[in-house]
């Protein structure tokens, strides 16, 4: 395999376990609002996309606007569920101790929620500004918009770059880049990460720096 100038990660899902996290809050509050929704359900449904992308979803569920206050709610409450239960996914601090390739992050959640992620997993020291959002970019995964972004602002072709990815959106992303996509399928079906077009599925952090220089 080619060597890599730049290895991009995914955040949810790939450095922090912070997903199942916040779809419970959007899934509690959608219950509360007489939706009969389990997490596990809206997960499928919200997995890898944008906060907008994520809203769109609920409403049509809702059927109907989300209440005013519902995006300020919504924030509210997952960053405090987020500060008392979220863990890196394991093995990745170990990984990227390991890997002598400059890595970044990029990433379809909003930078505020990544620095609280990655800072309360104790991760924001190996990435230190090197965090990009959907909000740098004019359109959210699966458009490569976000991956581009980061390759320029680190001086990187794209085909130099690997990208680490959990989600369908997010591969296909990363593919539409022109990224090689290593595709985490530890909570991800495998097959549907093979589908979505990722070079390369694993499912232990700890193969990965193994992965990336080989």
């Amino acid at each position: 395999m080619k060597p890599f100038e730049l290895v991009i990660f995914d955040c949810d899902g790939v450095l922090v376990d912070s997903e199942p996290i916040t779809t419970g809050v959007m899934a509690a509050m959608l219950q509360e609002m007489g939706v009969p929704i389990i997490a596990d359900e809206l997960y499928d449904r919200v997995h890898g996309r944008s906060l907008a992308q994520c809203l769109a979803v609920l409403t049509d569920l809702l059927g109907k606007p989300l209440p005013e206050n519902f995006v300020l709610t919504l924030r509210q409450r997952a960053a405090a569920a987020l500060w008392a239960e979220v863990k890196p996914i394991p093995g990745v601090a170990e990984a990227l101790a390991h890997l002598p390739i400059p890595v970044t992050v990029a990433s379809s959640g909003e930078r505020e929620k990544m620095l609280l992620t990655l800072g309360r997993a104790g991760l924001l020291p190996r990435f230190g500004n090197n965090i990009y959002s959907t909000a740098d970019v004019s359109h959210a995964k699966p458009a490569p918009d976000i991956y581009l972004h980061a390759a320029r602002q680190n001086g990187v072709a794209p085909h130099t770059c690997a990208v680490v990815e959990d989600s369908p959106a997010g591969v296909q992303a990363g593919v539409a880049a022109g990224m090689t996509v290593f595709g985490y399928a530890a909570a991800t079906p495998a097959q549907q990460l093979k589908e979505a077009g990722a070079h390369v599925v694993f499912a232990d952090m700890a193969e990965l720096p193994a992965l990336l220089v080989s």
